[in-house]
């Protein structure tokens, strides 16, 4: 599917789209090419997050709020969204995180 432009501010961007997509299952339908690109579904997910309105509401420009929630409900049954947060999360390492201590001998 051709590059889409980030409609609004808070959409995707390409490099944001790129690194997420190798976390995204691969799709094993033939057939008919889907009409909404998985990006835009995906933005339409992260939409109606933020926004905290019910599934019936996602701005149609999304695609189907019917198509938005299914894949929503499809990758949380197959644990896709937590694979998707463990991986954009940095790992804490001892290095990057090192205990911190007090000297007491330097209060009074």
């Amino acid at each position: 599917m051709a590059s889409v432009a980030a409609t609004r501010r808070h959409d995707l961007t390409d490099a944001q789209s790129t690194a997420l997509e190798s976390m995204l299952p691969k799709g094993r339908r033939r057939g008919r090419p889907p009409k909404w690109s998985r990006r835009l579904l995906v933005d339409g997910i992260r939409w109606r997050t933020r926004v905290g309105c019910p599934w019936r509401d996602v701005p149609e420009c999304y695609g189907r709020w019917q198509t938005v929630y299914g894949l929503f409900r499809r990758w949380q049954r197959h644990g896709t969204w937590r694979r998707i947060v463990t991986g954009l999360q940095p790992a804490q390492t001892q290095d990057q995180y090192p205990e911190r201590t007090t000297d007491d001998s330097k209060c009074p």
